[in-house]
């Protein structure tokens, strides 16, 4: 079953390769209530104009924004600027962050930054002890805030277990990115924790590991051990409406091929799986 989605996943990269489909066409997702997009942090070496040329070429229309292509003190002319230069591509940022948060001046910049910038959705990792003052501030300006949870590698929020015990009892506007390859490199299950913890999953990271211990890393997806027919069937399941965004960690100063097997492969995955 593995190899028929390889295959698939490598003919639609493939199509995205060749890039002969009338324009505009829509995405091979939109039948989905889930969407597909990129973490701004894959092309955390390369410039705003070249990560929207490999956006393109890979036919995703959606970025979460990283500050190192729009500084957290950007004004509202860089903010415009920035916005119309997307949609220059037909590419919109969704949400911004992660943004780590070490102070309450760190969380007020994120919200204010937020609020400029007009994304209604902040990925951060604030300090366990900033997590009533999170909740202050998602109170005060309506936004959702979800935590990038980051495997065995860091001793904050390692796993969804871990966001799920820290936010359940705060606003239910405060949840998590689940990150699946780092989920997966703590010991858990990402399609168990989608089932279990939907209703605070606000954000997702797509990426395939090698192994579930921390001695994992990062591949192209399709060739690591994540059951993606498994993850994409609860995310139908679950009535999942947010963005599936692919983080890819490796190759990172060369990355389109892998990021182009990767969209392939879920995208295979969608196709092969609907109705099923």
């Amino acid at each position: 079953m593995k190899k028929l989605l390889l295959i698939a996943g490598l003919l639609v990269s493939l199509s995205i390769w060749s890039q002969e489909r009338p324009d505009p066409q829509p995405a091979p997702e939109t039948a989905e209530k889930f969407k597909v997009g990129m973490a701004g942090y894959t092309f955390n070496k390369f410039d705003l104009d070249q990560t929207l040329e490999m956006m393109q070429k890979c036919d995703v229309k959606n970025l979460c924004i990283k500050d190192f292509h729009l500084p957290l003190n950007s004004n509202e002319k860089q903010i415009a600027d920035f916005h119309a230069k997307l949609a220059s591509k037909g590419v919109k940022g969704y949400a911004v962050g992660p943004i780590y948060m070490r102070s309450e001046k760190e969380i007020d910049n994120a919200f204010e930054y937020a609020k400029r910038v007009g994304v209604k959705l902040i990925v951060g990792v604030p300090n366990y002890e900033l997590l009533p003052y999170v909740d202050k501030k998602v109170k005060e300006y309506d936004m959702h805030y979800a935590i990038h949870l980051h495997g065995p590698d860091m001793p904050l929020y390692p796993d969804a277990d871990d966001v799920w015990n820290n936010v359940k009892d705060l606003d239910p506007r405060i949840g998590m990115c689940l990150d699946v390859g780092h989920d997966t490199r703590n010991g858990k299950d990402p399609v168990k924790d989608l089932k279990k913890y939907h209703s605070r999953v606000f954000d997702i990271h797509i990426k395939d590991v090698t192994g579930a211990s921390k001695a994992g890393y990062s591949v192209e997806i399709g060739r690591g051990i994540i059951d993606f027919p498994a993850f994409v069937k609860m995310l139908r399941k679950v009535g999942y409406t947010g963005m599936c965004s692919l983080e890819h960690e490796r190759n990172m100063n060369d990355p389109l091929q892998g990021i182009a097997e990767s969209i392939g492969y879920f995208r295979g995955v969608i196709a092969t799986t609907q109705g099923k």
